[in-house]
């Protein structure tokens, strides 16, 4: 099984994420779930979201607290909430940031995690350059895709044109797919996530 944990604050599509992940593992054949957790429904509160993906039916269903990997949608959250809590030895972690890993002083907080992997991809800037409003949650997943290997990029921009026809769900497919490629680039080797 695979387990993803999503950050963001309210607003941010973090529930809308990991949704559209299902979307793309259900495409590919696999099963899964995606729920939130949050607690006052306001924009800008922090908000949880989760998502399961298996070749086998899933019989779980609490909040993920022993994640694969995890998505950081506002760089803001990693010193006001323990957000790599839980993280797997060897897990990987994708942050919406303009600046490096290296950057964000993540040492103190990753070095408790064995063989952790930590990116970074300017997330807001691609959604705002190609969808016009700040929405990081689609180019995350790209990013994801690219660093997990954990669906195809090909499975989630349709899953992605799926959720929102028309225009928006095709400028959120090709921010994805930069996601993609900028991760995979950075990576060298895009974790067995091939294009289709």
């Amino acid at each position: 099984m695979f387990q993803v944990r999503i950050h963001g604050r309210g607003g941010q599509g973090a529930v809308t994420a990991a949704e559209l992940l299902s979307l793309a593992a259900f495409r590919e054949g696999r099963h899964a779930q995606a729920f939130p957790s949050f607690g006052s429904e306001r924009t800008g509160a922090p908000v949880t979201a989760f998502c399961r993906t298996d070749d086998a039916p899933i019989r779980a269903h609490e909040p993920v607290t022993r994640p694969d990997a995890l998505v950081i949608q506002d760089a803001t959250l990693l010193h006001q909430v323990n957000v790599f809590e839980g993280l797997r030895p060897g897990g990987t972690v994708l942050i919406n940031s303009p600046r490096r890993s290296e950057e964000l002083g993540l040492a103190s907080l990753t070095g408790t995690v064995p063989g952790a992997v930590v990116l970074t991809v300017p997330a807001t800037a691609i959604a705002v350059r190609h969808v016009g409003r700040p929405v990081p949650s689609a180019v995350l997943l790209g990013g994801l895709a690219a660093l997990t290997g954990c669906v195809r990029i090909g499975s989630l921009t349709a899953a992605i044109e799926e959720r929102f026809p028309g225009a928006l769900g095709a400028a959120n497919a090709a921010a994805a797919r930069e996601a993609f490629e900028r991760v995979g680039a950075e990576r060298k080797e895009p974790a067995g996530a091939e294009a289709d």
